[in-house]
């Protein structure tokens, strides 16, 4: 009885859970907010550095940077949704 009680506990857990939930996927949010404000300084800055012959080096490898994170947006995106996915499962397991 007592394991019953545990497991009706373990449930109201479980909805608290179900708070850590939104808050990973504020979390989520959060870094892909700063990772696209961090593409567009890359690419702003290195635009304005092709104006100079002196600065033309630093804009290319900030548009390279800018372009390697533009890869990071999906994998955040991955990231979040398979560890959505996992929580859902273990979740349905109980």
């Amino acid at each position: 009885m007592s394991q019953t009680n545990q497991n009706q506990t373990k449930n109201e857990i479980d909805l608290h859970l179900g708070r850590y939930e939104v808050f990973f996927k504020q979390r989520y949010t959060i870094l892909y907010n700063i990772n696209d404000v961090l593409i567009g300084l890359w690419f702003l800055i290195g635009s304005i550095f092709f104006y100079w012959e002196a600065t033309k080096m630093w804009g290319t490898t900030l548009f390279v940077l800018g372009s390697a994170q533009l890869l990071i947006r999906p994998l955040i995106r991955i990231v979040h949704r398979v560890h959505f996915k996992r929580v859902q499962k273990d979740n349905s397991l109980q």
